[in-house]
């Protein structure tokens, strides 16, 4: 299994991401209410950066009792990730898509050391379901190996 020390837990912002690249596979850490999540930098539309886009509260649609629209409003309960590509949005706790649940990223394993050290986890059949899902992606900027 190969690990990848990424940094101590209390550099990251809560919330907060950093894109790591290991061996040409690129993974996003989020930290979110003190906790680690990590998916590949996949997007399951078109295998755009997932990752990379916008980090928001998801905006939900307030009905009233008589079923008309009240407007819309942000959530105090989900925060999600933009793909900047297409504008797919993913629950950063579930990497579920906001309106198709059985659509989400390919989580990664993710945990905080004895030492304050966010370690990420990337077996081979990981890094393989990984490489997968981004075939045809255009090369992307290169970024610094971690």
């Amino acid at each position: 299994m190969n690990e990848v020390d990424i940094g101590l837990a209390s550099e990251f912002n809560d919330p907060g991401r950093k894109i790591i690249e290991s061996e040409g596979i690129e993974v996003g850490v989020f930290k979110l209410g003190g906790e680690f999540y990590a998916y590949g930098n996949v997007c399951p539309h078109m295998g755009g950066p997932a990752c990379q886009g916008q980090i928001i509260a998801k905006v939900d649609e307030v009905i009233a009792a008589d079923r008309t629209s009240k407007g819309l409003a942000f959530s105090k309960t989900q925060t999600n990730m933009v793909c900047p590509w297409h504008g797919y949005e993913f629950d950063i706790r579930t990497g579920r898509h906001s309106g198709n649940s059985k659509v989400r990223l390919l989580p990664v394993k993710v945990r905080v050391s004895d030492q304050g050290r966010v370690i990420v986890s990337l077996p081979p059949e990981i890094r393989r379901s990984i490489a997968d899902a981004g075939l045809g992606r255009p090369n992307q900027e290169k970024r610094p190996s971690a």
